[in-house]
């Protein structure tokens, strides 16, 4: 007699939009993005620690990789398989990627500067891709569930 293990069949799910590189189009990926998530029914854990992350990459690309006449897109893949989900915002502006690295905000008191540094303490890993011929993606990932031994990890972690 001869049986067959079940397969479980994983599923990534995604989601593209354009959108203005303005605040409002900032503001619109987080709202766009949180209905999405809610939609996929992701965990409350994750789909919070991605809003904030999509409006921190979304104001970046919609300051720093504005070029005019040309839109911001906004990424979002679910793998149902290993419970990841995959941010990625892609901007026009190539020249100037940001670092895992970098000194975040000269001044405490500035009211800005901290983006990054708030991706990489809610982000599992982020990271920078060129997208020829001359932008760039900025992209983060969040777990469902966080990896059994997961070591510290520092504003400076590889990615």
């Amino acid at each position: 007699m001869s049986t067959t293990a079940p397969q479980f069949t994983a599923t990534v799910r995604t989601f593209a939009q354009l959108l203005s590189s303005t605040r409002r189009g900032a503001r619109l990926a987080r709202l766009l993005a949180a209905e999405q998530l809610r939609a996929w029914e992701v965990s409350p854990g994750v789909t919070e620690r991605a809003e904030q992350i999509i409006a921190e990459l979304a104001a970046n690309a919609a300051l720093h990789g504005n070029v005019r006449g040309r839109d911001f897109r906004l990424t979002l893949a679910l793998d149902t398989g290993t419970g990841v989900l995959r941010i990625a915002v892609t901007d026009a502006r190539g020249d100037q990627l940001p670092s895992p690295c970098a000194n975040f905000g000269d001044s405490p008191d500035g009211e800005s500067g901290r983006g990054l540094l708030l991706v990489t303490a809610l982000a599992d890993r982020w990271g920078v891709e060129p997208y020829p011929p001359g932008g760039k993606t900025v992209w983060a990932e969040c777990a469902s569930k966080a990896p059994a031994s997961s070591p510290a990890r520092s504003p400076c972690t590889t990615v």
